[in-house]
């Protein structure tokens, strides 16, 4: 079989909007019972996030965008000197919320572009679904099966995260979120962590014409979900035994009480597991795989979703023997927000786009998901 290069010939992000501050959340969200969130300002000191964006308009909290829409976006600003993306071989998009149930995510951001035939492929998941996609579109490159190829991430999030998803459940369990306090912070947490986003990468199988790009040397993707129960979920309520109930088993009734449309996490499952598997067991994998060593890349990107972890992660990079210091990472955590699986693409695009990148510089990118527990690595090297 053919193995052609893979190289990221360029890259694009789009976030909707202006930046939502610290103190606007709750009024663009919407506030959850009769008073403001108990836990928001722990959670916005814990995270540092300081900005973030929602496709929605905050003088009449209609949306601005749709999922597809922001993806089509992100793709339009690969655009090189006023030529659009027009035509590829390959479309893989992946997220964790489409606008619909279905068709396809990609479908309709192909829809929404116009694009001519070509293969579409939608990937699903939470932060991994844009790796998927992204693995999924190197493959038909190497391969020689496809010349010209697009992947994207994006997320749509804030429509989970608005009151009116918990508005039931503040009435109807009032009481037992009295008794128990940690179920209001689960539901709570990631209320103030998430946001809207959407990148797009092109990939060929040899460099493009601009000043960067950037050659694909591996991208590893690992799931614990045989060993570790759920952590995050959307769409399910968690049961004692820790296996979920989805909502189409549930009634409208059940759906409503239980806000089972909400994006929620087992936020003690996530601080007891998260590091060690997502970054000490498979960096110790893929050190063996590959045989890399920390003084092989001078830039770490890492998605972690909240600053509360960047030492954690740091402390399992140093166990796992790969210690990259500080000085070396880059994240935009701060003013671009967690916008899950688009997250890694809009970091790599302001990477990209920074004019900071010098040749033979390598990259190694760090992308973990909670949903039951997975993680990804790229290795990449600027050309």
């Amino acid at each position: 079989m053919t193995t052609n290069p893979v190289y990221i010939t360029n890259l694009a992000s789009f976030l909707p909007n202006d930046p939502v501050g610290n103190d606007e959340m709750e009024s663009v969200l919407g506030q959850v019972g009769p008073r403001p969130s108990r836990v928001r300002r722990t959670i916005l000191r814990n995270n540092g996030i300081k900005s973030r964006h929602y496709a929605i308009d905050p003088q009449t909290g209609e949306y601005t965008h749709t999922n597809a829409a922001m993806t089509a976006e992100a793709i339009r600003g690969l655009a090189r000197d006023g030529q659009p993306i027009d035509a590829v071989d390959c479309l893989a998009a992946g997220t964790t919320v489409a606008d619909q149930v279905a068709p396809s995510h990609g479908l309709m951001v192909q829809g929404e572009l116009g694009l001519p035939p070509c293969e579409v492929v939608g990937t699903s998941g939470i932060c991994l679904s844009g790796i998927s996609a992204l693995k999924y579109a190197c493959m038909g490159i190497a391969t020689g099966e496809h010349r010209r190829s697009v992947a994207t991430g994006s997320e749509l999030v804030s429509p989970l995260l608005r009151s009116e998803n918990f508005s039931a459940e503040a009435q109807h369990q009032l009481e037992a979120l009295e008794a128990r306090p940690e179920l209001a912070f689960e539901k709570d947490f990631l209320r103030w962590m998430l946001s809207d986003g959407a990148g797009a990468m092109l990939l060929e199988p040899q460099p493009g014409p601009g000043p960067v790009n950037l050659r694909v040397d591996w991208i590893e993707v690992i799931s614990f979900a045989g060993q570790m129960e759920t952590c995050m979920y959307i769409g399910a309520v968690k049961n004692e035994d820790g296996s979920l109930r989805g909502w189409p088993l549930m009634s409208q009734e059940e759906r409503a009480n239980t806000s089972a449309m909400a994006v929620k996490q087992d936020v003690k499952l996530l601080n007891e597991h998260v590091m060690d598997y997502t970054v000490y067991h498979a960096m110790t994998r893929i050190r063996e795989k590959h045989g890399v060593q920390p003084q092989d890349y001078d830039w770490f990107l890492p998605h972690y979703s909240s600053q509360y972890f960047r030492d954690q992660v740091y402390d399992r990079m140093q166990r796992a023997g790969m210690e990259i210091p500080s000085e070396r990472w880059f994240t935009n955590l701060s003013t671009k927000g967690n916008t899950g699986s688009a997250s890694i693409y809009i970091m790599l695009s302001d990477l990209f786009n920074s004019g900071d990148l010098k040749r033979g510089q390598r990259i190694l990118c760090y992308i973990p998901e909670s949903g039951r527990f997975s993680t990804a690595f790229i290795s990449l090297t600027v050309e």
